[in-house]
């Protein structure tokens, strides 16, 4: 299935690092988080991407334009460097589709942008180029085929903390709830579309807004909720944690592994149901 990566937002919250590049470009572990996003999709064989580009699109061309496998990849080096052997390999088979979707586009907007590019596919992916997961694919789109839903989207446990506060008419406070402790549900982006989807997304609109709420109302919009990893990269907090978790040797979203490319995801998942 084509996978449709949103690319071009502006990243206000993390201004000082997206001023000089795009959001998804910010590095994880010596590359971009849209690279790990890629790669979680390529794992399970789906290697045509069509990536919404805007704010800072000439970086992540130029990142693509100028890849250089050896560089990343174990190779052997023969007759004083005009023979290259990869050992390994990690982009060599995707198939990358650029578009220019507008610098202050929504991902509705960026959406409709590329419906010719999705061409006769039925089926589709779609995801923001800055959230990871180590959810199981196959099982998303499976379950969402299995319904008459149009769309369905990664329904997660937001993963920091917030207070939800109720107060009286005096505005005197009569509760406080921690968020993490409660039953708040996000959405966690790795959507599942049918193509039908553009016809709920009229020209100007967001995604999550009006599209979704006309899905709601005919009953077309499922959530798979999932409680296993899911983080989102919104803040230099964010990127300071997911590095983290690479330099301690825990990246659970590398669900491809890091000796086995093609390594298989763990059948033991956590799904709500």
């Amino acid at each position: 299935m084509k996978v449709v990566l949103f690319c071009g937002g502006l990243g206000l919250r993390m201004r000082e690092a997206s001023e000089r590049v795009p959001k998804p470009m910010v590095p994880i572990g010596g590359r971009p988080i849209l690279w790990h996003v890629m790669k979680y999709f390529a794992h399970f064989g789906h290697t045509e991407f069509v990536l919404c580009l805007g704010h800072k699109s000439e970086v992540i061309k130029d990142f693509f334009l100028n890849y250089n496998e050896a560089a990343t990849n174990d190779f052997v080096l023969r007759n004083g460097g005009r023979d290259i052997e990869l050992l390994k390999r990690d982009i060599h088979d995707w198939e990358i589709t650029f578009v220019d979707t507008g610098l202050r586009a929504t991902v509705g907007q960026r959406l409709r942008a590329v419906r010719k590019h999705i061409g006769a596919d039925e089926v589709f992916l779609a995801n923001y180029g800055d959230v990871l997961t180590d959810a199981p694919l196959p099982y998303l789109i499976n379950r969402t085929l299995r319904t008459d839903a149009v769309a369905s989207f990664l329904c997660v446990k937001p993963n920091y903390s917030f207070h939800i506060v109720s107060t009286d008419d005096e505005e005197r406070v009569t509760n406080v709830v921690d968020t993490i402790g409660s039953d708040v549900w996000i959405n966690g982006g790795y959507f599942v579309f049918r193509k039908e989807i553009f016809d709920y997304i009229e020209e100007g609109e967001d995604l999550v807004e009006e599209p979704f709420a006309r899905l709601i109302g005919e009953r077309k919009l499922l959530a798979n909720k999932y409680d296993g990893f899911w983080a989102p990269m919104d803040t230099l907090k964010d990127q300071q944690t997911l590095e983290g978790m690479v330099e301690s040797g825990l990246s659970p979203w590398r669900v491809w592994g890091v000796d086995e490319p093609d390594g298989t995801l763990d059948e033991q998942i956590s799904f709500e149901t």
